[in-house]
């Protein structure tokens, strides 16, 4: 596969999770977030993108979206937990896809927020339509995703590659 292949990354937010004491990386799903998620994997799946790859968070909330989204998905990628997107920051995020195989052309990342959003807006240097004004507005809610696309090496990733063609969120 080219190095100047067009790639997709695919930013999801876990879905809606509780708040029972336990520690922050045990928090499980809220009833919302089991509904929501579902929800998220229907509209990843009228997208279209196979996924060649997915990177998901080790905490228990992005395990538990990520085992209802893949239900609504055609075909289940090759999934991976990463420790490194727990608590990512910006620079933790682009360092993790900059070491994704360039093999994979559509990625798909289950993480957390501040990160996820952070990742979205540093990634896009254009959008398509109002996808950038939504997102901003709408300050990357649980379940949400974005859409982005950029041609390159996945080495090539850093602020201002992509251009974002999708953001999604399931109340709008």
């Amino acid at each position: 596969m080219s190095v100047d292949t067009p790639r997709r990354i695919v930013l999801l937010r876990h879905a809606k999770a509780d708040w029972p004491q336990v520690s922050d990386h045990e928090r499980p799903l809220a009833e919302r977030g089991r509904s929501d998620a579902p929800v998220a994997g229907r509209r990843l799946a009228e997208t279209g993108i196979g996924f060649d790859l997915a990177l998901c968070s080790t905490a228990v909330r992005t395990r538990e979206t990520w085992k209802l989204v893949v239900h609504e998905l055609p075909e289940r990628p090759r999934t991976v937990y990463e420790d490194r997107l727990y608590e990512a920051s910006l620079g933790d995020l682009i360092a993790l896809l900059n070491d994704v195989p360039d093999e994979v052309s559509d990625l798909l990342v289950i993480g957390h927020n501040p990160g996820v959003h952070a990742l979205a807006d540093a990634l896009a240097g254009r959008a398509e339509g109002d996808a950038g004004s939504r997102m901003n507005r709408s300050g990357f809610p649980t379940s949400a995703f974005a859409v982005l696309a950029f041609d390159g090496s996945w080495k090539s990733v850093e602020h201002g590659v992509g251009t974002l063609v999708d953001f999604w969120t399931p109340h709008d």
